[in-house]
């Protein structure tokens, strides 16, 4: 039988991403005396966070720094930023995480430019039982230079995320026929609408596809550009039939700054601003000479066509499990989470605020020292926090020094309802304009880091009113609700700021 409760022999633990819950790891894991290998894809820590830099968290500093890593960060003398402050992505990592990188206990355990490529138990295979237990991992890597190398060690913590594994704009979960992330007209999840890639989408026409938090984000950053860049149109897809969901709570949300975001969208689109196009699945791309792309789809069974110059592929991440191929994992069918923690995270019944605790014991898996924490634990679920994974791997580092009592002392209270990320166009200057009280999802005890950035289909049958024939929408439409397309033109309605307690 595996000794997984007490993991006597542990001494060295490789960790999978230098984000905030791989950097948050190695602390802890320096703390209870064991030694962290951090291995880090990109040049920098944080390197998926610096991709979408622009997007401002709902958490105050307060709650968006680890215990330990701020127990580690002060003892050279660091002062945390002003705590009521609203951290961007980018202000996360140039003011917390990269300083904690840099600290002599952290930087000399970190290896940037270094992607770990597979990971199996030292001398076996999947399939080889007796002899398996107690044995170390073996991690192999590959550096940017090309340069393989095999590194062995007692236990290991896979915190790399997702952001690297898109889910399909195409119907059935697989890619539609011209389906191409590299193409012209291919904008991804969060583009940065409103800093480095204004030019590109001003006077355009763009597609966002998606109904997750970074749906709403790009959608708030495009229409106010719209305010600004005369013949710039926004136009949004969903595949359920309602966007109730994504709209949240509204007056009723924990967390004022957050239910806004939601307000603010429903307004936007009942004023025709943002064009909603609902029951819609994608079945093919076709591409112009011109850089724009025909969306091909259908609405209850009837062809619809949305010409677009650019397409924000919102519809969420998944993990990438193929590199842990010789690890023996129990994984949801379902969400492709550990099998215990799915059911406490399953998007079908939980929202980010309504997640109960979970630590080591939810994390294990089959192969003792092994765990999948931060936002690739989570699978294609889209509730993780920031604040959850922090609990994670403390948890995990008390079971790998072998405190058992501590890694079973898991605590989480989070208020329900609710997207997790506010967008540049809802900035607040501080929480006393914001009125928000708490983290994002979080209580006064917890943070954010974008609730993660996956959708899952919105609520209901998908199913529109049909339209009698195939209808092609061409640029400058501005029709608001639309179930299907009626083809009718209205001029776009003055935008006002938005209301509530999350704009100053």
């Amino acid at each position: 039988m595996s000794n997984r409760n007490e993991h006597p022999a542990t001494t060295t633990v490789a960790v999978i991403g230098a984000g905030p819950v791989g950097l948050a790891a190695a602390a802890h894991l320096i703390e209870r005396g064991l030694t962290p290998i951090v291995l880090e894809a990109g040049e920098g820590p944080a390197d998926a966070i610096r991709q979408w830099g622009h997007v401002r968290l709902f958490s105050p500093w307060r709650f968006d720094i680890d215990s330990a890593a701020r127990r580690l960060l002060e003892s050279h003398g660091w002062i945390a930023p002003d705590p009521d402050a609203l951290p961007t992505g980018a202000e996360l990592i140039d003011a917390y995480l990269a300083p904690l990188a840099k600290t002599p206990e952290l930087a000399e355990h970190i290896r940037y430019g270094t992607r770990v490529t597979a990971v199996a138990r030292l001398g076996v295979d999947k399939t080889r039982t007796i002899g398996r237990d107690g044995r170390p991992y073996l991690v192999r890597t590959r550096t940017t230079e090309g340069e393989w190398a095999d590194l062995v060690v007692d236990a290991v913590i896979d915190s790399s995320g997702t952001w690297g594994q898109r889910n399909p704009l195409g119907a059935h979960g697989l890619a539609a026929p011209g389906e191409d992330a590299d193409a012209a007209w291919a904008a991804g999840p969060l583009p940065d609408v409103l800093g480095s890639e204004r030019n590109r989408f001003a006077g355009k026409r763009t597609l966002v596809v998606g109904m997750g938090h970074s749906a709403a984000n790009t959608l708030l950053n495009l229409a106010q550009l719209a305010e600004q860049e005369a013949d710039t149109t926004v136009v949004w897809a969903i595949r359920g039939d309602s966007p109730t969901r994504l709209y949240g709570g509204g007056s009723a949300d924990a967390l004022p700054a957050r239910g806004t975001i939601g307000t603010r969208l429903r307004e936007l689109v009942e004023s025709g601003a943002i064009e909603l196009v609902t029951g819609f699945t994608i079945d093919r791309f076709e591409p112009h000479a011109d850089g724009s792309v025909a969306v091909v789809g259908n609405i209850a069974g009837v062809e619809q066509i949305i010409e677009t110059d650019h397409v924000a592929a919102a519809t969420g991440f998944r993990p990438d499990l193929d590199m842990l191929r010789e690890v023996r994992l129990e994984i949801d069918s379902t969400v492709e989470a550990p099998a215990k923690l799915a059911p406490l995270i399953d998007p079908n019944f939980h929202s980010c605020g309504t997640v109960p605790p979970h630590g080591e014991a939810d994390l294990a898996q089959p192969d003792e020292g092994f765990y999948l924490v931060g936002m690739k634990s989570y699978g294609r679920a889209p509730t993780f926090l920031l604040a959850t994974g922090y609990e994670q791997v403390r948890s995990i580092a008390a079971a790998l020094a072998g405190d058992r009592e501590a890694a079973d002392k898991v605590e989480l209270e989070l208020p329900e309802t609710g997207v997790c990320s506010s967008s540049r166009s809802l900035e607040a200057t501080s929480i006393a304009e914001a009125g928000e009280a708490g983290g994002c999802c979080g209580s006064t005890a917890n943070a954010d880091a974008g609730c993660g950035t996956s959708d899952t289909a919105a609520a209901g049958s998908g199913c529109g009113t049909a339209a009698p024939e195939p209808v092609s929408v061409g640029r400058g439409l501005a029709t608001g609700v639309l179930h299907g397309y009626s083809g009718e033109r209205r001029e776009l309605p003055q935008l006002q700021p938005a209301t509530g307690s999350c704009c100053g």
